[in-house]
């Protein structure tokens, strides 16, 4: 059987763009790209990452230009890093000295992931810094919500029922009844 390559792209945000990540990865002899838009605070969510987990097998290679791209926790690496192990492939970056073939190539995988880990926990800590002076000075206004309180209490009102104000807003149940606290 023959081993393949499968390399795996991500950016965070739809204003950004996988393609410099996908040429570097098919410059690197990759078989297979896939790429995708989401946050690399959690793998949730992540199907291309999850499509190529599942089509790896023993003496396959998953490749990533840099570490960052796959997972920014330890936890979330520790996962990856344990399937691909028990299926027997392998995890490499084009950027990064990391091969987990290698000892000295899951000890600097390790080494990175906590340094990911701990730049994650410093960029909330100062968002939550920024949105705290933002109060202050009376300038954040926060995110716009995302349900319609006035509609869902005028529902109520007219006696639609949480079930069914949910249906017609295409809203969680939860969402509405936390609209309606404090109403009783």
């Amino acid at each position: 059987m023959n081993a393949k390559t499968y390399g795996y792209a991500r950016v965070s945000t739809d204003d950004q763009d996988c393609s410099v990540q996908e040429a570097a990865l098919y410059a690197a002899g990759c078989d297979i790209v896939r790429s995708e838009q989401r946050s690399g605070t959690t793998t949730e969510g992540r199907r291309e990452l999850e499509t190529l987990l599942d089509f790896v097998r023993e003496g396959d290679t998953l490749l990533v230009t840099r570490i960052d791209r796959l997972a920014r926790s330890v936890a979330d690496l520790e996962r990856i890093v344990g399937v691909l192990k028990q299926r027997g492939a392998y995890l490499r970056a084009t950027e990064q000295p990391i091969d987990t073939s290698t000892p000295a190539g899951i000890a600097f995988l390790q080494m990175l992931a906590v340094f990911a880990q701990f730049e994650t926990a410093i960029r909330r800590e100062r968002q939550m810094e920024g949105i705290a002076k933002a109060k202050e000075a009376g300038v954040y206004k926060g995110r716009r919500p995302s349900v319609p309180v006035e509609e869902v209490r005028r529902m109520k009102a007219e006696g639609v029922s949480p079930t069914e104000i949910a249906r017609r807003l295409k809203i969680g149940r939860g969402s509405v009844y936390r609209a309606l606290e404090g109403l009783n």
